[in-house]
């Protein structure tokens, strides 16, 4: 019997202000590590501005959540902004990072949203401590 073979892939966006990273496949030990370099680099560039769609993400261990928490330290050290692409659990794809973050409880450290159009439309509101 075959298993079948996930391929992780993080493609990058503009959309005005933000940069977008698309995250595909399993976030776990082995492949959030690209991820981290992926947003250090945005943040070297000057990107201050992030959003990470995890809607194609169909496996995340507390390793890439782990990433997730880093990501927005990185940002609040440089005042910068993070929202998150997470389709609401039970949706077809995406709901196991969702369901992650709130088995962990941490989900209130995040801006939500279920979409990249509605997370650049959002108003500002300031990463709270």
């Amino acid at each position: 019997m075959k298993g079948t073979v996930v391929t992780f892939n993080v493609t990058d966006d503009e959309r005005g202000d933000w940069a977008v990273l698309r995250v595909t496949g399993e976030l776990d030990l082995v492949t959030s590590p690209v991820l981290r370099q992926r947003v250090h680099d945005k943040v070297a560039d000057g990107r201050h501005s992030l959003v990470v769609d995890l809607s194609g993400v169909v496996f995340c261990d507390s390793s890439g959540i782990g990433v997730l928490i880093a990501t927005r330290r990185l940002l609040r050290s440089c005042q910068g902004r993070l929202r998150l692409i997470l389709p609401a659990v039970g949706a077809a794809e995406g709901s196991h990072v969702n369901r992650v973050i709130g088995a962990l409880g941490v989900r209130r450290l995040f801006d939500v949203h279920a979409d990249v159009s509605a997370a650049v439309a959002e108003e500002d509101r300031p990463l709270s401590a």
